[in-house]
């Protein structure tokens, strides 16, 4: 009897095929759940960069045209858009400039004028990124009210949307990253 004993434990030194089979699952599946959350964290944190270089694009056009009258200090009412002789960025002189021919202007890499800061100089590397700036009047009593429906300079407040767009060199179209819209009443 006391042989028998010996034997079985004798045999019973190592992991069953079950026990190692289990331990390899279990570790496996906290090895993928690592991975994963790792991914999830590179993905979130891309996205957010994006984002706070798409609100740094916004708000540089802001400040560029922050103390901009609304029309041009010349001409005043009579010309929507570039005066004549206004060629480019730095010939802008007002608000309604930047909506160029009343479709908005876009500083872009791929048009080679932008990105721009609000120094109206050229940011580098920035190749995928768009500022699209348009301007609209809207009603003193309703600021609120759907740009476009106004005719051109007809009142004494303009909104000035800029958006944001970025398209990635996998990506078929420019996507809207943010857009920064103030209302001006100079």
């Amino acid at each position: 009897m006391t042989r028998r004993v010996r034997r079985r434990r004798e045999t019973r030194r190592g992991f069953t095929l079950i026990e190692t089979a289990l331990a390899t699952v279990i570790v496996g599946v906290g090895v993928l759940a690592m991975v994963e959350a790792q991914t999830a964290f590179l993905r979130q944190n891309f996205w957010s960069t994006q984002v706070s270089t798409a609100e740094r694009l916004g708000n540089e056009i802001r400040e560029m045209t922050i103390n901009l009258p609304r029309h041009d200090p010349v001409t005043g009412t009579t010309t929507w858009g570039p005066e004549p002789g206004e060629a480019g960025i730095d010939d802008f002189d007002d608000l309604d400039d930047f909506d160029g021919l009343g479709t908005g202007t876009e500083f872009s890499a791929a048009l080679g004028n932008g990105p721009v800061d609000a120094q109206r100089r050229i940011i580098p590397n920035m190749d995928g990124w768009s500022q699209v700036v348009e301007v609209f009047n809207v009603a003193g009593n309703d600021i609120a009210s759907e740009p476009g429906t106004i005719p051109d300079a007809s009142t004494e407040f303009v909104l000035v949307r800029v958006t944001i767009l970025f398209q990635g060199p996998n990506d078929a179209d420019a996507r809207p990253m943010t857009q920064v819209q103030w209302v001006a009443a100079r």
